[in-house]
């Protein structure tokens, strides 16, 4: 079972295929507001926040995807990738195919 589903239910639905993106790691976390997934474009860390479908379930009111600047706490080899008070949001919409178009052109970066 995915790690996102395990911490935030089976029924969670991410708006798309996962396995389309072999390159995002879950790094989901009951304790968090909602799934998230870390990648690597370049030398930045990024991580993917996918929030609930509806609106009325989301703890704030950001859009359902957003996309923030991270660090690495960890190694190469073992990393621990955050967000921090100095991570900035590099993409954010509410569309499931924003989302996928956007994750399209990072996928040329791996």
């Amino acid at each position: 079972m995915a790690l996102y589903k395990r911490e935030f239910g089976e029924s969670f639905n991410l708006g798309f295929n996962l396995a389309d993106y072999p390159w995002l790691t879950d790094k989901s976390w009951h304790n968090d507001m909602s799934p998230s997934f870390f990648f690597k474009v370049g030398i930045q860390h990024l991580v993917l926040w996918v929030d609930y479908e509806t609106p009325d379930d989301r703890e704030q009111s950001e859009e359902r995807y957003l996309v923030m600047t991270a660090i690495n706490e960890g190694t190469d080899s073992e990393p621990e990738i955050n967000t921090d008070e100095d991570s900035e949001v590099v993409f954010t919409t509410e569309s499931p195919s924003e989302l996928t178009a956007y994750l399209k052109k990072l996928a040329s970066a791996h």
